[in-house]
């Protein structure tokens, strides 16, 4: 059965281009002018994935990714004409799963589209070897129950912040490059955006270490990547 896509744009055009194209490449699309149509169509059919506009008329596409992250677990990526790393950092920092940028290549959203569709899917390439639970230190990284707690005490991980730190507990006390995690995490589609490394990395470490300027934890091996190390 087609993955179904709800695009939500107050771009009529480029609603309509795009639900083209998406169609061509084999997915039933539905669209949406405002988040308010768009949260009212979520209730009546989910979709499998959401491309949501950041700059709507009324609510939103920030507000619009809070109330569907409140609703369910659908993976959304933004599409945005603003450019500010802050807004792409703040998307991604609220829950969505990716971001592309317009105006945009339609091959680069298929590829993403893809990329997200498969990391959320039941089944994954990592999965059955990744199912048994790390202990490194005082840290515990459960992948069954998705859950991680530092010397008993729970840590609340976004999902990629979760893959990231599960990717780097497989290979604890081992050094991992950038283009590693990229690859491990986020897949090939994402090949030379470091920044997006950078940023997950760096929220890890304000949730995993006690002074996050200052990380022993997860370590940085100037010039050649990050490794996890033992922190009683």
């Amino acid at each position: 059965m087609s993955k179904h896509i709800l695009l939500v744009d107050d771009d009529a055009l480029l609603r309509r281009s795009l639900a083209f194209n998406l169609e061509q490449a084999g997915y039933r699309v539905s669209t949406a002018a405002t988040a308010e149509d768009a949260l009212t169509q979520v209730n009546l059919e989910p979709p499998d994935l959401v491309l949501l506009d950041i700059g709507l008329p009324g609510m939103d596409g920030m507000d619009a990714l809070r109330q569907l992250r409140i609703q369910m677990p659908i993976p959304i990526i933004f599409i945005t004409a603003r450019r500010r790393e802050l807004d792409e950092v703040l998307g991604l920092e609220l829950g969505a799963d990716d971001y592309v940028t317009k105006p945009f290549d339609i091959d680069i959203l298929l590829a993403r589209i893809k990329a997200v569709l498969r990391r959320v899917g039941p089944n994954t390439a990592t999965a059955p070897q990744s199912s048994q639970p790390l202990v490194i230190g005082s840290l515990h990284i459960d992948p069954a129950a998705h859950s991680v707690t530092i010397a008993g005490e729970t840590v609340d991980l976004a999902p990629r912040e979760f893959d990231l730190l599960l990717a780097l507990a497989q290979e604890a006390g081992h050094v991992l490059s950038v283009d590693d995690l990229l690859a491990r995490v986020w897949g090939a589609e994402y090949e030379g955006e470091s920044q997006v490394v950078y940023v997950h990395i760096r929220w890890l470490r304000e949730k995993l270490e006690a002074d996050p300027k200052h990380p022993q934890r997860i370590v940085t091996v100037r010039g050649v990547g990050y490794k996890l190390v033992v922190v009683e």
